[in-house]
């Protein structure tokens, strides 16, 4: 370790937090959880009020968020993340709707302050640079706005490269702790995750750039691709699907425009092997979500196949993905980035996937969204929209038309009610019976 460093500990480091100042913490597997809990234990001893932390999704536990900080942290995240959904539903954290592309934009404009950023870097190598590792997302824009920047220097973090090498002269204050990340493991697609993944593998052509969020189905969908040739990554994130296609030479960014033969992300959740597969290597670049997310840059590459998920879709084709009914689940995250993108990039393709239905029988696709459900991608941005039942275009369709397609692959239990909506909402012109309730 360079003898440059003055190392504290994560108890002294936290004594620059003052009451009423905002706190932006590294996001995933990159949250410093040493320093939480030193930031804790000064709440617990009466030190502070009025705290307001900031980050995007985070592994591990949020102390902060408990509802016995009520009036010491207030929580007001860019994306409600698992470990933080029942404090936020509840209404003792809270969250701000934004744009993945934009996080970054509420620090460097001032809209959000950031009195301190807590973050977790790497090792410095010889020329006195760290690495973000695994999460630069809105992390860089906090760290180029705070007052005081507390940096946990951690042998585990991979040593990135793009926009999340930083020198250490951006920094003030270092702890060292060598806790491992914490990983992220994905159950293997079921039935109905692969039967949607085989759809999207349809829709993939040789070539094309992907983006896909986490978790089964866009594992199900990589799983499909070994078949595949020259494709190429520029997403918000990936995790272990993608290391198999590497591997076989399947993704390699030849078909690229901008960052040929890279492969571009903003931050990364997965196991270890993801961890070790982005350090050191110059064939990822780790970006600002300024740039991942910005859709004139996606749309840069041609072919760019973005896969976001849903969790209610109507027959009109509006999207909810953050909440359920009137209670938020996730985000809006970087979905309306990359369906724009992909929509604006040549020969792009932007997908909505998602089950059919929920795990206790409840169609997901329903005759209007319900209520209080957010529209994260509005009917006109809807391309394609797939389920377990089939792949659907909808781009240039009527609102008929789009209704009659959408019902051809919701779930059977579910038809029947939902043609019925249908003629209700447009029989009265009798168009709706005429063309497709007499098929």
């Amino acid at each position: 370790m360079s003898t440059q460093i003055k190392f504290t500990t994560p108890d002294e480091a936290v004594k620059v937090i003052k009451s009423g100042d905002h706190i932006h913490l590294s996001s995933v597997a990159s949250a410093p959880q040493c320093l939480i809990k030193a930031m804790c234990r000064r709440a617990d001893n009466g030190e502070l009020r009025d705290i307001h932390v900031h980050h995007l999704h985070t592994e591990g536990p949020a102390d902060y968020a408990d509802p016995k900080y009520d009036g010491i942290f207030q929580l007001d995240s860019l994306f409600v993340g698992g470990n933080v959904r029942k404090v936020t539903q509840s209404g003792y954290a809270d969250y701000i709707p934004v744009f993945l592309s934009e996080t970054q934009r509420l620090y460097r404009s001032g809209a959000v302050p950031c009195n301190v950023a807590m973050v977790q870097v790497s090792r410095p190598d010889k020329h006195g640079y760290v690495s973000l590792g695994t999460s630069v997302d809105a992390t860089l824009a906090a760290i180029e706005t705070a007052d005081t920047v507390i940096a946990v220097i951690n042998r585990h973090v991979p040593r990135a490269f793009g926009d999340a090498m930083i020198p250490l002269s951006k920094i003030d204050l270092f702890v060292e702790d060598d806790t491992p990340l914490m990983e992220a493991h994905f159950s293997e697609p079921n039935e109905t995750e692969t039967k949607i993944g085989k759809y999207c593998a349809e829709l993939i052509e040789d070539g094309a750039t992907l983006q896909m969020g986490i978790g089964a189905i866009p594992n199900a969908v990589l799983a499909q691709l070994g078949g595949h040739k020259n494709l190429g990554i520029h997403t918000e994130m990936f995790a272990d699907g993608v290391l198999p296609l590497v591997e076989k030479g399947v993704i390699n960014g030849e078909a690229k425009n901008i960052d040929k033969g890279m492969m571009v992300s903003t931050f990364l959740m997965g196991s270890q092997r993801v961890y070790d597969f982005i350090d050191d290597n110059p064939g990822v670049l780790m970006k600002d979500v300024g740039y991942t997310n910005d859709p004139y840059v996606i749309a840069k590459n041609d072919r760019v196949t973005a896969i976001n998920s849903a969790l209610q879709v109507d027959i009109t084709g509006q999207v909810c993905a953050d909440s359920l009914g009137r209670k938020f689940y996730s985000g809006v995250g970087g979905q309306v980035d990359f369906v724009y993108g992909a929509s604006l990039s040549k020969g792009g393709k932007a997908i909505i996937a998602m089950p059919s239905i929920t795990n206790k029988g409840v169609s997901k696709i329903a005759d209007v969204l319900t209520p209080g459900a957010g529209v994260v991608t509005t009917r006109n941005h809807m391309h394609w929209f797939v389920t377990e039942n089939g792949a659907v275009d909808l781009y240039g369709k009527t609102l008929q038309e789009r209704a009659r397609l959408i019902i051809s692959v919701a779930h059977p239990s579910a038809q029947e009610e939902l043609d019925r909506a249908a003629f209700e909402r447009y029989g009265e012109h009798h168009h709706y019976v005429k063309k497709y309730m007499c098929k």
